[in-house]
């Protein structure tokens, strides 16, 4: 599935079965919350914290779709075509960082 197609499937699903977008505001509320949920898992399976026995089996891969999920959802309100942002955003990352990485020497 392209990104663009994502962004299709999201729309269609919040017009079939979601109702209807939940505001820009509600949903960056949201996409924190997921991403904090995110962090969660990260923090106890690869981290210092302690997993806790309700942790152990949260799914990294759903949890992650749900910050997708929201993301989408916030790129559809505000009119971004994400795979053309990506695009975009890589060659901006290309051009200023072409050199930057290679020579830093705490990566090597």
């Amino acid at each position: 599935m392209t990104i663009s197609e994502a962004q299709q499937q999201v729309d269609e699903w919040i017009k079939t079965v979601g109702v209807r977008y939940f505001s820009e505001l509600t949903n960056m509320a949201m996409l924190t919350e997921e991403v904090g949920e995110v962090a969660r898992i990260i923090a106890r399976r690869y981290g210092e914290q302690s997993e806790k026995e309700s942790d152990k089996n949260k799914d990294l891969g759903d949890e992650m779709a749900d910050v997708l999920f929201v993301l989408i959802c916030l790129a559809n309100q505000t009119g971004i075509n994400l795979e053309e942002a990506l695009k975009q955003n890589l060659l901006k990352k290309t051009e200023r960082d072409a050199d930057r990485h290679k020579n830093n020497p705490k990566l090597t």
